[in-house]
Formats: structure tokens, C-alpha cells, sequence
């Protein structure tokens, strides 16, 4: 029996229903609760002076804190561990947030990023977080690259695989692009990728730009270093994680203190390969996860949270996850089975995909 287990174990009804309603309204409000608002809301009648000793006994087990001396009560990090664990009730998936979500679901498009990318928008709008989502490593053998040059200072490199998956990505390419250089590199790419997957190629493409480099020219060179840069590493798990929804994260009113709480958070969150490593969630098989604040080492600063679940593939092998991140006041009851069903609709998605 762990701490947080036992201490609910030992709390009587009463200190469980002030400290559910201290949550539950602190969740709702972002405001701290005080004791006059609880005597009215609970279910025996009690004196305010009642309810405030509760308080405070809750308040020395480490659950509540008082943040002014005059003002309510608000949950401390291992009270809302203690709640999402013990006391929180998971709402049931909306018939309207089901339709928003399968409504991401119903493109034909073949460009497994694009879709995903639909779903971090919809999982964004839908909790008014941030969203992440983990994409699966594609390894399949590379059929086709193409470079466009869409303005002087963004082109388009697009990779079809032999199995009919297409990606694109747009990037900074070198300065002083022509079209014959974006030729001649696409050319050799091609020449090189037929039959090998994007990790072989890589490995392929260091070698033979390194001893051909004075016969291949210099832009061309640039070009294919900097169009494949974007693809992550050998040996990654994980291909790149898509993040939408961060402006969700800043009301109108944000501190400074608070900017630099959210750019501090997403400088953790550019670690890809930190994420990835968290992300590892083979071992605890599937099903939602809740980080709160500084429980891990994803967030240099406490006051987020993250709701997450893994997505598997038709064998059941975990090949990435989908998650909502924000305040720790999120609205953990309905946002769980809102990540639950999307990572269980995109896994079956990609599977019948192949």
C-alpha cells in the first residue's frame, strides 16, 4: 500500500467529501475554496467551523494549502495526485466530442502526418490545452524524393514509400537554391534510396556525399543534408512529435511569470528524444497516464500536467501516444477519455492502413 493509499484509507467520509469538493471546485474555478462555500455544498449540515478544522487537518497531511492566510483552500501537487487516483469520477466520452474526433478521422488522405496532425488540432480545440502527438517511425522502403521550392527561403522535400505512405515537410533549404540543384540532388537520392528504408538511406547518404563531395555540387550537397535533416536520427523509436493548441495555454490576462513558465515548457518539449524515453510506456501496457506538475522530469517547472495514452499497431506493439497537456487544473474527468478513445482510433486507423 502506497502513502497516498493509505492516507485515503485513513480519512474518514467527512474529510473525503471537503477534500473531493475542495478539488472539484478548484478544478472548476482556478480559485482557491473556502469554508463558507463548502458548508453550503455539503451533504450533512455542519458548522463552517467544522469544515475549516477538516481543512486544516487536511492541510498538515500535505494535501491542501492555504495560498493567503486569509483566503481558501487549493490542492497541493499530492492532493490532486491523491484525487485523480482515489476520488475522481471519469465522465463517459460525449456523443459531440466522439463526432469532433471522427470527423479528424474521416480524411482518405494517404499522408499519415497530415492526419495526425488533424488530430493534435481537434484534441487542442476540444480541452483547450496544448496537444501532443508521437508519430510512428515509418520504415517502410523509400520508392520516390522529390524537393519543390515553394518561396527563397521554405522549400517541400516529399518522400513516397514503396507501400504507397507519402510524407512532406516543409524546411529552411540553403540559401541560393536554383532549380538545378534541387534536380541534382533529388536525383541523387533517388539513385541512391531504391529498396532501403529512411534510416538506411541515411547512412548511405553520409557516406557517398562525403566521397563525392567535390564531384557533387556544393548547393545540391547542402541541399540533401538540410532536406533529410528533418527526419529524425537513426536509431529513434519515434519519428517527431506534432504539438498544437500552445496559445490555449495563455489567457489574455498571463503574467510574465507565466510566459516564462509556458516558453520554459516547450524548450522541454523540443528534447524530442527526453519525450520519447517518457513515452516508453510498453512496460506499463496501454491505457491513460496523468503527470502532474514536476512528477516528471518532462517539465523543468511544476504547473502543467499531462493526460497521455499510447497508440499500438495491429500486433499490439506501442508505436506512439497522444496526449493533452495544460495547467494542473485541467479537467482531468472528461479529458481522459477524451485522449482514450483518440488513441484507440488512431491505432486502428493506422493499422488498417498498414
Amino acid at each position: 500500500m502506497t502513502e497516498r493509499t493509505q492516507i485515503l484509507a485513513e480519512m474518514n467520509d467527512r474529510s473525503k467529501e471537503v477534500f473531493r469538493r475542495v478539488v472539484e471546485g478548484y478544478l472548476e474555478s482556478g480559485d482557491p475554496v473556502g469554508s463558507r462555500t463548502l458548508t453550503r455544498a455539503m451533504s450533512e449540515k455542519v458548522s463552517a467551523a467544522t469544515v475549516r478544522n477538516v481543512m486544516q487537518d487536511l492541510e498538515f497531511l500535505g494535501l491542501l494549502d492555504s495560498p493567503h492566510v486569509s483566503a481558501g483552500r487549493v490542492p497541493t501537487q499530492l492532493g490532486l495526485r491523491m484525487f485523480v487516483d482515489g476520488l475522481m469520477e471519469v465522465g463517459d466520452l460525449t456523443d459531440d466530442d466522439r463526432e469532433k474526433i471522427d470527423a479528424t478521422m474521416g480524411s482518405n488522405d494517404r499522408d499519415v502526418g497530415t492526419l495526425l496532425d488533424k488530430v493534435g488540432s481537434a484534441l487542442s480545440g476540444l480541452t483547450h490545452g496544448a496537444s501532443l502527438v508521437l508519430a510512428p517511425k515509418h520504415e517502410a522502403p523509400i520508392k520516390h524524393i522529390e524537393f519543390v521550392s515553394l518561396a527563397p527561403e521554405r522549400a517541400l522535400v516529399v518522400l513516397v514509400f514503396a507501400d504507397g505512405h507519402v510524407e512532406n515537410r516543409v524546411f529552411h533549404p540553403p540559401m541560393g537554391q536554383t532549380p538545378s540543384s534541387m534536380r541534382e540532388a533529388a536525383n541523387f537520392l533517388n539513385a541512391l534510396a531504391e529498396g532501403k528504408t529512411l534510416t538506411e538511406l541515411r547512412g548511405s547518404m553520409e557516406r557517398e556525399i562525403s566521397a563525392r563531395r567535390r564531384e557533387l555540387d556544393r548547393l545540391a550537397a547542402d541541399m540533401i543534408e538540410s532536406g533529410l535533416a528533418i527526419w529524425e536520427n537513426e536509431g529513434e523509436t519515434y519519428e517527431r512529435l506534432i504539438v498544437r493548441g500552445r496559445a490555449n495555454l495563455l489567457g489574455a490576462d498571463a503574467q510574465v511569470e507565466e510566459l516564462e513558465r509556458i516558453r520554459s515548457l516547450f524548450e522541454d518539449l523540443e528534447r524530442k528524444r527526453d519525450i520519447a524515453e517518457f513515452l516508453e510506456l510498453a512496460e506499463d501496457g496501454e491505457g491513460v497516464r496523468i503527470f502532474i506538475g514536476s512528477e516528471n522530469k518532462l517539465f523543468s517547472l511544476s504547473g502543467s500536467s499531462l493526460v497521455v495514452s499510447p497508440y499500438m499497431n495491429a500486433d499490439r506493439k506501442i508505436i506512439g501516444a497522444v496526449g493533452v497537456i495544460g495547467p494542473t487544473r485541467l479537467n482531468y474527468g472528461r479529458i481522459v477519455p477524451i485522449v482514450d478513445y483518440t488513441a484507440q482510433l488512431v491505432g486502428r486507423l493506422l493499422s488498417d492502413r498498414g
